[in-house]
């Protein structure tokens, strides 16, 4: 009789989960259709900003990316063209807000307007606190901050103009955990993390979307352009093997930009990867005080600080002067995104290196 009634229970309780996942697939919103937009990716020459100007691409956009340096901007622009895109490639330094506004009128000027804007652009200093200068936080702040609000006051006035239009940002698991040793970076995409949700807020009913992407690990080979203070070498390594990994605990770029793109289509409010991040997420916003104890312990097995303060533009890592056959072997997944995501440092291929 009891076993009857705890298999009852449990029949029971699986039709209601069956039940609760099928309204949440009738209720999800359906994916709109991107065929003809026009789509701006900053940070679009390389890593995740390719893949996703690629994916893009695939749904039908017309493209425009932007980045500082003008030969990884040609190869990408290459490389789009190469799978049928029409793109368009403008150099600029996101930082910059006149820099900013003369890339949109450029792009507003092949296209005619800019439907879709994807903040992808950003930097990550490596280095503990000790090692890090006021320079450093305002470098990365710069880039990974001030160039997600410069493009999106660029593009803002068109979209509302219109009444339509889908702006992305690509923050990162970094703007809800603040992991140790990566503090500039921590600081700006937290504050990336509050202007996306507050503009999504600002904008709702105006026929523009904002969607807020918090990525954890990703294989996209940005490892080889990461900058590193402190103990350089030791630095290097633990970065680049978390940078390497397999999933679930890093995502492949691929997979990546078609979970970002998905979201976009169907004007989610957010979407985060792997499932490891968007548990770590969770975890820091249940149990803040745990959290900190956790990542206080994580702390003690990363490399110590330097004696003193460096230079980071001066001391930035090279990767090829630092890996071993080991570290290479152990990296391999890493380097192969590298290869593939146009982040192979130009000293890979005989030219000078520019991390």
């Amino acid at each position: 009789m009891g076993g009857g009634v705890a298999g009852a229970a449990k029949l029971a309780a699986g039709m209601a989960v069956g039940l609760g996942v099928a309204r949440a697939a009738l209720e999800r919103p359906p994916e709109a259709d991107l065929t003809g937009e026009v789509a701006l990716v900053t940070g679009g020459s390389r890593g995740l900003g390719l893949a996703l100007g690629r994916e893009l691409a695939a749904q039908g956009c017309r493209l425009a990316i932007c980045a500082r340096e003008e030969g990884e901007l040609e190869r990408a622009r290459a490389d789009l063209e190469g799978r049928g895109a029409e793109a368009l490639a403008v150099a600029c330094d996101v930082g910059d807000r006149d820099q900013v506004e003369a890339m949109a009128a450029a792009v507003e000027h092949q296209y005619g307007r800019i439907d879709i804007l994807v903040n992808n652009a950003g930097i990550i200093v490596v280095a503990p606190v000790q090692n890090l200068t006021h320079d450093d936080f305002a470098r990365v702040m710069a880039v990974n901050f001030w160039g997600t609000l410069n493009p999106t006051l660029a593009v803002l006035p068109g979209m509302r103009a219109r009444g339509a239009g889908r702006i992305v940002n690509i923050t990162s698991i970094g703007g809800k955990v603040a992991m140790p040793h990566l503090l500039p970076y921590d600081s700006a995409k937290f504050a990336a993390v509050g202007f996306s949700r507050g503009l999504r807020a600002e904008l709702a009913g105006s026929g523009i979307s904002v969607t807020t992407v918090a990525p954890g690990l990703m294989r996209t080979g940005s490892h080889l352009h990461a900058e590193f203070g402190g103990d350089r070498e030791a630095e290097y390594r633990w970065f680049a093997l978390g940078a390497s990994a397999p999933w679930p605990v890093a995502a492949g770029a691929e997979r990546a930009a078609r979970m970002v793109v998905r979201a976009m289509r169907r004007g989610e409010a957010e979407c985060s990867f792997p499932f490891t991040a968007t548990l770590a997420a969770r975890a820091a916003g249940a149990l803040p005080g745990v959290t900190v104890q956790a990542l206080a312990l994580v702390d003690r097995l990363l490399p110590a600080p330097a004696p003193a303060a460096t230079d980071m533009l001066a001391g930035a890592v090279v990767a090829e002067e630092i890996d071993s056959p080991l570290l290479e072997g152990a990296t391999v997944l890493g380097r192969r995104a590298a290869e593939k995501y146009n982040q192979l440092p130009s000293g890979s291929d005989g030219a000078e290196h520019r991390p």
